[in-house]
C-alpha cells in the first residue's frame, strides 16, 4: 500500500471502465460518483469515453454535472457506460497521458476492470510519480472470469455465474427430453485461463443424473482419450450426456484444444467467435466421429456480461462498495491498489504490482483427481456467491403396466 502526502487536494479525479462489461460494472461507477460528490478533497470527476484511447483524444464525460437520476438509473444498467477499451499503453503514449492530465489538474486516477487495467494503472501512476506528478491510483476490481488475485471473488463474476448455471441448467431438461433425438449437449463458457465460470455451473444439478456431468477447465491439461472415455461412460449410464468447457482448454503441448490463432492486443489468444473457432465445435467434431452421437453446442461468448436480468442483488450492492472504498482511500491519499473483497461483505487492498498482468487459476484441489468436475469444496466456495436457483417438477416414473405378456417393467425400457 502507498501513501502519497496528500498534494493533490482540490484536485481533479479521472475514472474509466476497461476490457469486457459485467452486469454489474456500471455499479461501481455509480459508487465513485456518489462518493466524489461527497469528497472533500476532489473537485470534479471527469469520465474517459472509451477508456484510454478516449482520453488521449481528450473524450471526457464532466460525470459531476451529470443528473442525480442518471447516477441511480447506472445501478440498474448493464454494459459499460463510459464506453470501454482493450487499448495496450506503449511506452510512447505515456508522456501525452501525462500532459492531458495537468492540462485537467487531474490528480486522482480510477480505472474499473481486471488485471490487464490494473497494469495500466500501475504503469501511469509509477510513470507520472517518476516525473514529479503526484497521482494516486486506484483500481476497481471487475472481471466476470473471477481470476483477479489478492480478492477473494471479483465483482461481476456471481451475476456471469448465475446466468451460466441457469443456461446449463435449462438447457440440461431440453437435453435430458431430447435424449432420443440428441445424445448430447456442450456449452461454452469464457475464462481464458481460469475455468471459474465453467465450474460454477456444477451448481445447475439438483440430481447425479442432472446437467452438467462433466466440466474441463484450464486449469488442467485436456486428454482427447480421457474426454471420451468420459463422455461414453456418462451417456451409456444416462443415456445424454452434458458438458461444459471452459474456452481456454489447451492440450499437453499447450496448444489451444480451439485451433484459434488469433491474438488481442494484449498478445492473448482470442477464443470463441473472436478468434474464429472454439473448443464447443473441437469437442462437437470429437464425439461425432468418434460415435456418430448427434448433439450440439452452444456459446453464448458476451451475452452472460450483460445479462442484466440475471444480476446479483449482492454482486450489485458489492460493485457499487468497491467504487466508494476507492474514492474513500484516494480521499486518504492512498494509492498503488486495487480494492479487494473478502468473501464475508469486507474490503481491503491489494498492492496493483501484484494483481497487475496475471490471471488466478482455481487452486487445484477445486477439481476432482480426473479435473472432469468440479470438487465438494470450490461448491462450498462458490455457492454463498450465487442466490437461490429455480427448482424444475419433472415426472414420476409412474408408468402404465403393459398388457403385453412378458413385458419388463416400463421403467426398464425407458431411457432417463
Amino acid at each position: 500500500m502507498e501513501k502519497h502526502a496528500i498534494t493533490t487536494r482540490g484536485c481533479n479525479a479521472l475514472i474509466g471502465q476497461s476490457g469486457g462489461p459485467t452486469s454489474v460494472i456500471n455499479s461501481s461507477l455509480a459508487g465513485v460518483i456518489q462518493a466524489v460528490a461527497r469528497s472533500k478533497t476532489i473537485e470534479t470527476l471527469f469520465g474517459m469515453n472509451f477508456g484510454i484511447e478516449g482520453f488521449m483524444d481528450r473524450r471526457l464525460f464532466n460525470l459531476s454535472a451529470q443528473p442525480a437520476s442518471v447516477i441511480q438509473g447506472l445501478r440498474q444498467t448493464p454494459g459499460s457506460a463510459l464506453g470501454s477499451s482493450r487499448h495496450k499503453v506503449q511506452d510512447g503514449d505515456l508522456p501525452l497521458i501525462l500532459t492531458i492530465l495537468k492540462a485537467f489538474n487531474i490528480g486522482y486516477f480510477f480505472l474499473i476492470g481486471g488485471n490487464d487495467t490494473m497494469d495500466t494503472i500501475h504503469r501511469i501512476q509509477t510513470y507520472c510519480n517518476e516525473q514529479g506528478y503526484d497521482l494516486i491510483g486506484v483500481g476497481i476490481p471487475k472481471t466476470v472470469d473471477n481470476d483477479l488475485f489478492g480478492t477473494h471473488h471479483t465483482p461481476g463474476f456471481a451475476s456471469a455465474a448465475r446466468s451460466n448455471i441457469l443456461n446449463v441448467k435449462q438447457a440440461g431438461v431440453l437435453a435430458r427430453d431430447m435424449q432420443r433425438v440428441d445424445q448430447f449437449v456442450i456449452y461454452q463458457t469464457i475464462g481464458r485461463d481460469a475455468g471459474w465460470l465453467a465450474a460454477s455451473t456444477a451448481l445447475a444439478k439438483e440430481r447425479e443424473e442432472d446437467a452438467p456431468h462433466l466440466i474441463y477447465t484450464p486449469e488442467r491439461v485436456f486428454h482427447p482419450d480421457q474426454f471420451l472415455e468420459d463422455a461414453k461412460r456418462v451417456q451409456e449410464k444416462y443415456g445424454w450426456v452434458s458438458l461444459v468447457c471452459g474456452e481456454g482448454l489447451k492440450y499437453a503441448d499447450g496448444t489451444p484444444v480451439s485451433a484459434s490463432r488469433t491474438t488481442d492486443r494484449f498478445n492473448n489468444t482470442e477464443f470463441g467467435a473472436m478468434g474464429g473457432s472454439s473448443v464447443a465445435m473441437q469437442l462437437h467434431k470429437m464425439l461425432v466421429d468418434a460415435f456418430g452421437w448427434r448433439g450440439e453446442f452452444q456459446i453464448t461468448e458476451s451475452l452472460i456480461m450483460s445479462a442484466f436480468d440475471r444480476a446479483e442483488p449482492n454482486d450489485l450492492e458489492e460493485a457499487f462498495q468497491c467504487g466508494v472504498q476507492a474514492v474513500a482511500l484516494a480521499d486518504k491519499g492512498i494509492g498503488g491498489v486495487m480494492v479487494t473483497l473478502d468473501g464475508r461483505g469486507g474490503f481491503g487492498t491489494s498492492a496493483l504490482k501484484d494483481v497487475a498482468g496475471e490471471a488466478k487459476p482455481m487452486p487445484p484441489s477445486y477439481l476432482n483427481e480426473r479435473g472432469n468436475f468440479p470438487s465438494a469444496e470450490f461448491l462450498d466456495y462458490c455457492r454463498p456467491l450465487i442466490g437461490p436457483l429455480p427448482t424444475f417438477t419433472r415426472l414420476e416414473p409412474l408408468f402404465a403396466d403393459s398388457p403385453f405378456p412378458g413385458d419388463t417393467d416400463p421403467g426398464d425400457r425407458v431411457a432417463g
